[in-house]
């Protein structure tokens, strides 16, 4: 059923459904006086500027419609609802946005608060706006676990929206922005709970679309609601401070004038102050009170040209003494939301340290307005490459989102990408790569290629091997070692910094899984049908078509996977197939003769040897199917094994070791000595000199007894194996006893 056209400002809304009051609104005034009307002549005045005549209508027709839906809502503050949307257009408006954005603007709590929906925006406004809105909509109507994961789908939905619009996320900074500006009227535990938000997610997200204003004003805000004392006190301190050094700003900026004039440079030069928050995290890090931070002031020289930011860096140095190490070139090597500046902090007048940023015009405006830059400026070198980074970023959120469905985990993902902090890195091509501070080799190989880091199995690092956790630093050459057959490893997850390596890894080991699953899962089928007198490989297609019939798969391969994950028997998919031309289908449960499946050490993630018996070839072997578990490996009289053999006698299958074994298989030592100097060493180097490896080793705790032990986890190639090691262990003279350890109960 189609909605009215929206009602003229000032005429009497039309009957509208029962809302969900929002935080932070409330459908009666809190306080007499009325409605306070809410003008639009300070939008249009802003957009007059920029858009079109013909564009102001539809900004106009979305305004009345907005007004229509809000009236008789008010903000906390005793506002009229429709203040903000219009602010929050205001701020679009400050970024030159187009007409679309916004109209999105002023309609972005339509659907959320007053129950509009989609279609009627679609037929009001066309698709375009209604998709920008619906990219703003929280997820009210979906019930969830928890506020937490309520954030964490919100944010998924927003950063997914804003992948296929920009102008989402931007139309949403805004929102933030004016909500940060007017939280004064919120309860103390909401603006607590807000500004963490803010400082968490939406401070990083604007930097990094290189909105550094929007950045800068959004971290002092979340720290003015989220520490209020903190920042009070810190606010009092800077006003001292700013009068006590008035002076000697006005004295650098009179004598680096000069010099650059005498160079014959034309700059415009600007004396700042840095934000209370970034004091606040100097005092931090430094561990130092405020009256020990001296670098608080700074400027800033915007020259014409690239050439003309090495030539007035020149000056500089040349007029102050430039501190050792303080010196960052974001020029050649542009951060990853693509700033650009040269950064120097030189030893002012009194031994005060004061910091100078160098940039071009065209990188200022990248540097202070980011991805907005593409409408406020249009296009440009600078402007592009910022547009460049930041398409590939949001390319790669489509990317960890479509290989990872869980909300939480794509937001911490997501939260460690935005981190500002990042590192410069080099291929051995001089390829530049920028990584999230903490970043390993793991991760920089997956951000070279998905093939190079799900191959990778070692790493150089400026020409020297490295274990693949090394946290990688600005500067060092990085070189990724590959083999054609090698698979991530689990282990990888625990110490991979960037989300794309994390969902890759995942993604490779899940389809891995898969296949193993599959493979194990035919080797099964085929064994459970030599027992039934068929072949796997004279299956034809009208079997194959009605036995999936039957099973409700919708593939061989799928078939596979569920018996190699044990959810499916495979004697009774095998007796299934010979009872598929007869009317008794109920034999197929009963008991059947079981040959044993070999074993050859190449099966993967799909079979567990299990660590309380910790089978090796040579070994009596039984297994179990756990449902979805795969095939878990025990020793026949392992005493866990008998008791989930009386749990679940049907899940149990016979298992024989292949001739043709490969691989290392772990296995417990113990090992009791007599206490001495060196023993340890000893044991090590004799259990190296038969090829045996060294995963783990403990010890008791007290070591001032006369005998001790000694636990080791080897990893051998078979029970000969072994033996070969604890002769050589027991030829000490220091060993009272040596043996494989006794399976856990």
């Amino acid at each position: 059923m189609r909605s009215p056209p929206p009602p003229a400002v000032g005429c009497a809304p039309r009957k509208r459904p029962v809302v969900r009051r929002k935080p932070g609104a409330t459908l009666e005034p809190p306080a007499p006086g009325g409605d306070h009307p809410v003008s639009l002549g300070a939008l249009l005045e802003q957009v007059a500027g920029y858009l079109p005549e013909g564009e102001l209508p539809a900004i106009r027709a979305a305004y009345r419609f907005a007004d229509a839906a809000h009236l008789g809502q008010y903000r906390a503050s005793g506002e009229p609802y429709i203040s903000h949307p219009v602010a929050v257009a205001e701020i679009c408006a400050s970024w030159k946005l187009d007409a679309q954005a916004l109209m999105a603007a002023l309609l972005h709590d339509t659907a959320e608060d007053k129950g509009i929906t989609q279609a009627e925006l679609v037929e009001h406004f066309g698709p375009t706006v209604a998709m920008l809105v619906d990219g703003l909509t929280k997820l009210d109507k979906i019930q969830f676990s928890s506020r937490e994961e309520n954030q964490a789908e919100s944010f998924r939905k927003m950063l997914l929206a804003m992948a296929r619009d920009i102008r989402v996320i931007l139309v949403k900074l805004a929102d933030r922005l004016h909500n940060m500006r007017t939280l004064d009227a919120m309860a103390a535990d909401k603006r607590r709970r807000i500004a963490t938000e803010t400082m968490e997610i939406y401070a990083p997200i604007a930097y990094r679309l290189g909105l550094n204003q929007v950045y800068r004003e959004l971290q002092d805000l979340g720290f003015r609601h989220g520490h209020p004392m903190r920042y009070a006190v810190l606010n009092q301190a800077l006003k001292v401070a700013r009068g006590n050094r008035r002076d000697l700003i006005d004295r650098i900026l009179t004598t680096t004038t000069k010099s650059f004039a005498d160079a014959d440079i034309k700059v415009q030069l600007y004396g700042r102050e840095k934000t209370l928050y970034s004091i606040y995290r100097k005092m931090q890090r430094k561990h130092r009170s405020f009256a020990h931070v001296q670098d608080i002031f700074g400027f800033r020289v915007i020259v014409p040209e690239v050439l003309d930011c090495y030539r007035a860096l020149g000056v500089l140095h040349a007029q102050y003494k430039p501190m050792p190490g303080k010196f960052e070139d974001f020029i050649a090597i542009p951060k990853l939301n693509g700033y650009q500046s040269l950064h120097t902090t030189l030893i002012g007048p009194t031994g005060t340290p004061v910091e100078f940023q160098i940039r071009t015009e065209a990188m200022h405006r990248v540097a202070e307005s980011g991805v907005a830059a593409h409408w406020l400026y249009k296009s440009g070198a600078a402007d592009a490459a910022a547009q460049a980074s930041t398409a590939a970023w949001l390319q790669s959120l489509l990317d960890i989102q479509n290989e990872n469905r869980d909300a939480a985990e794509f937001l911490e993902t997501v939260k460690v990408d935005l981190a500002p902090d990042a590192v410069y890195v080099f291929t051995p091509k001089a390829r530049i790569l920028a990584l999230p501070r903490g970043a390993t080799p793991v991760d920089f190989s997956y951000a070279v290629h998905t093939d190079l880091g799900n191959q990778t199995v070692a790493a150089k690092v400026n020409g020297e091997l490295v274990p693949l956790r090394t946290e990688l630093h600005s500067g060092d050459v990085v070189e990724i070692v590959t083999a054609p057959h090698s698979r991530p490893n689990p282990n990888w997850l625990s110490f991979v910094r960037t989300g794309r390596a994390r969902s890759k890894i995942r993604h490779a080991l899940k389809v891995s899984q898969q296949a193993e699953s599959q493979d194990l899962g035919r080797r099964l089928l085929a064994r459970a049908l030599l027992q039934q007198g068929l072949r796997i490989d004279e299956l034809g297609a009208p079997d194959w078509n009605r036995l999936l019939h039957w099973s409700g798969n919708r593939s061989q391969d799928e078939l596979f996977g569920d018996i190699g994950l044990g959810r499916r028997v495979a004697e009774i998919v095998a007796a299934r197939v010979r009872l598929l031309d007869t009317p008794d289908a109920g034999a197929a449960e009963q008991p059947l003769a079981r040959g044993a499946l070999q074993l050859d050490g190449s099966e993967g993630t799909s079979v567990h040897y299990a660590s309380c018996c910790r089978p090796i070839p040579g070994d009596a072997v039984i297994g179990y199917l756990g449902k979805g578990e795969g095939l878990t490996v025990h020793l026949q009289d392992c005493p866990q094994a008998r008791r989930l053999f009386l749990k679940h006698p049907h899940s149990w299958i016979d298992l024989s070791w292949s001739p043709q074994l490969g691989g290392l298989f772990p296995v417990s030592l113990v090992v009791i000595v007599n206490n001495g100097k060196g023993v340890l060493a000893k044991l090590a180097a004799a259990i190296s000199e038969h090829d045996a490896d060294i995963a783990h080793v403990t010890m008791d705790e007290d070591s001032s007894q006369p005998t001790i032990e000694l636990r080791f986890l080897l990893d051998v190639r078979d029970r000969k194996h072994l033996a070969d090691v604890l002769r050589a262990v027991r030829v000490h003279k220091f060993v009272v006893r040596a043996g494989r350890a006794k399976p856990r109960a």
